[in-house]
């Protein structure tokens, strides 16, 4: 006779074989219809008969035999919840501790007691309007990882400020002062802009200035001091508190 705990492994077997099923057809349908499409992930969706596609961190989705592609956001209409964006939120989540912070450069005001990493090319207008922002900020560490992703000198200028002999104040005098950094030094060891590129890519960064807070959550782009401060004073609330 079988244990009841060989029963129910048997049992959730069992029934994991339509999963299991639907998913190996799927990713032969993609595979054979759309060969340049790489699916990272299919799983169940939240609404019945659906299926998810995981590609990279973005979601599609698709009925139990890959023969439609379906682009846009699941709503859950009773909760009022997004589901897609939920699912992606979720997806982009950075483990804000795993940062490499040794790559990158280091400023802060007052306690500095709350953190931010930052993603920016010398290049990105948008970055030095961001910076520009920052400068408003109370209580603040700001790690900026150096991304040259840019078209032109970025990779050069990155390189420049960060081979400084003092990276920090090399980087805000470019972008707050419009003030050329020095020539690095030919034996400089740049390769920490390569490892940034790196993990830029690991954690899917597309672009710049691209912001984590210390709960791994995003924020994609630049936004102003007081949208920032509204993001961390909420980060940082008691729980139940908004």
């Amino acid at each position: 006779m079988l244990k009841r705990s060989s029963l129910s492994a048997l049992l959730l077997a069992v029934l994991s074989l339509p999963a299991m099923a639907n998913e190996a057809a799927i990713r032969k349908a993609f595979t054979e219809r759309l060969p340049t499409l790489k699916v990272d992930e299919v799983r169940p969706a939240p609404m019945p008969g659906l299926w998810e596609l995981r590609i990279g961190n973005e979601i599609r989705y698709t009925d139990p035999t890959g023969s439609f592609i379906i682009e846009g956001e699941l709503i859950d209409l009773k909760s009022r919840k997004n589901l897609t964006e939920e699912r992606v939120t979720q997806l982009n989540r950075v483990d804000f501790a795993s940062l490499p912070l040794k790559d990158a450069m280091v400023w802060k005001s007052g306690s500095g007691k709350r953190r931010i990493a930052v993603f920016a090319d010398p290049n990105c207008g948008f970055c030095k309007r961001f910076e520009r922002g920052l400068q408003e900020m109370k209580d603040v560490t700001v790690y900026t990882f150096l991304i040259p992703i840019l078209a032109g000198d970025s990779a050069e200028k990155s390189r420049s400020i960060w081979c400084a002999k003092d990276s920090t104040s090399a980087w805000l005098g470019w972008m707050l002062k419009g003030e050329m950094p020095p020539k690095s030094a030919p034996g400089c060891d740049g390769g920490v802009i390569e490892r940034n590129l790196a993990l830029s890519r690991r954690i899917h960064v597309n672009g710049t200035p691209a912001i984590v807070l210390e709960d791994g959550s995003r924020i994609p782009g630049a936004v102003s001091a007081a949208e920032l401060e509204k993001r961390l004073q909420a980060l940082n609330a008691p729980a139940g508190k908004s």
